[in-house]
């Protein structure tokens, strides 16, 4: 997986040395993630194909430029859900507020590898995200799997910081819940 320190090399390597294999490298790190967010809002997966296709289209048309932006993640998700809104207006839908998102979430985030869960305690955990609110499934998976920035994901969803933190704390809680772990027992210990 790439480190989000590599981000910058990438992205001189794209912008000054054209470098195709660092924009490989960009592309097959961020696609997933941001295909699932623009599925999230146009509500199909060929049409978020193809958002997120576009966006790394013009990433390469315009690469020259990628040296004045300071942050290629944030950058990458905002061309994202630009592009999904776009989508939505010129098909003459509602635009959705970003508590009607639908996530799909399917979560490496919780690999019971590294985190020595049990198969029955992975359900658990991956069934309590999935019954989270969907608003409250996008900002944990934006966080916790996307790896964004309260701040970013505040920006990105025109919230405020204080929302991202309540929305992660009502996450945490109810996964805590459906896996029977109350963290004010942990944290006394």
């Amino acid at each position: 997986m790439l480190a989000s320190a590599n981000i910058p090399e990438l992205q001189q390597r794209i912008a000054l040395f054209d470098d195709q294999s660092a924009y490989k490298e960009l592309f097959a790190h961020f696609y997933k993630s941001l295909q699932q967010f623009a599925a999230s809002i146009v509500r199909s997966h060929e049409v978020a194909e193809e958002i997120v296709s576009d966006v790394f289209i013009k990433v390469w048309k315009k690469r020259a430029g990628l040296t004045r932006i300071n942050n290629l993640k944030l950058y990458l998700f905002i061309s994202t859900r630009n592009g999904a809104l776009n989508y939505l207006r010129t098909r003459k839908k509602i635009i959705m507020q970003p508590d009607q998102y639908f996530v799909q979430l399917q979560s490496i985030y919780f690999n019971p590898e590294k985190l020595m869960l049990t198969a029955e305690m992975m359900n658990r955990v991956q069934k309590a995200i999935n019954d989270l609110p969907p608003r409250c499934q996008l900002i944990f998976k934006l966080i916790k799997e996307d790896g964004l920035k309260y701040r970013e994901v505040a920006d990105l969803l025109h919230i405020s910081v204080k929302t991202v933190e309540n929305q992660m704390a009502i996450a945490i809680r109810k996964i805590g819940l459906a896996i029977h772990f109350d963290i004010r027992t942990t944290m006394s210990s």
